[in-house]
């Protein structure tokens, strides 16, 4: 069993906001250097718009397919970056999948775990209420296996690792990563 203090699991530092179309300024922020080199690196500013409709249009579809969202800082209700989980088949099962990005500023600070552990409630949500109901057990994160703060969100996150693959992202480009996994099924599995 893993012991975590209480300020890693406190999920009441972050807000999760459903994805607007207020927000692409927020991805373009995101779209920096720095957030996206174990990603390939940024994306053209075409390829950031198309993303950004795909967001937008996840926000307004069945959430049982899955949702993004940008992450509210508590209490000074800032901003600080995008989360979310998404419909996905890996090694054959029908699954979700999460990603998620926090400003430079606010890096370092337990937010992207608060965000994880609080997207964690909303896929479980998801797994088990509405029409996809049951169709989806495990909740996935591939983080570059050289990327240790995302490596480190899914070990205090909860996640069980299953050890690295190949994995290719954006499609084309392949990379090592570590399939980390999450049982939204098992209430023994805490996030």
């Amino acid at each position: 069993m893993t012991y975590r203090t209480k300020m890693e699991n406190d999920t009441s530092r972050v807000r999760l906001e459903p994805w607007s179309e207020e927000d692409a300024g927020l991805l373009h922020a995101l779209n920096a250097p720095e957030l996206t080199a174990h990603l390939g690196g940024p994306e053209t500013g075409e390829q950031v718009v198309l993303r950004h409709r795909r967001y937008v249009g996840m926000s307004a579809a069945d959430p049982g397919a899955g949702r993004m969202f940008r992450i509210v800082l508590l209490p000074e209700e800032t901003v600080v970056g995008s989360i979310g989980f998404w419909s996905q088949t890996w090694d054959g099962e029908p699954v979700y999948e999460t990603g998620w990005a926090v400003l430079p500023g606010f890096q370092g600070r337990g937010v992207a775990t608060a965000a994880t552990r609080a997207v964690i409630a909303q896929a479980r949500t998801a797994a088990t209420e509405g029409p996809e109901a049951g169709t989806r057990r495990h909740l996935h994160a591939f983080p570059s296996a050289d990327n240790a703060a995302s490596n480190a969100v899914c070990r205090k996150a909860g996640f069980e690792p299953r050890g690295e693959r190949d994995f290719e992202y954006p499609a084309g480009r392949p990379m090592r990563c570590n399939d980390w996994r999450f049982d939204l099924e098992d209430p023994a599995q805490e996030a």
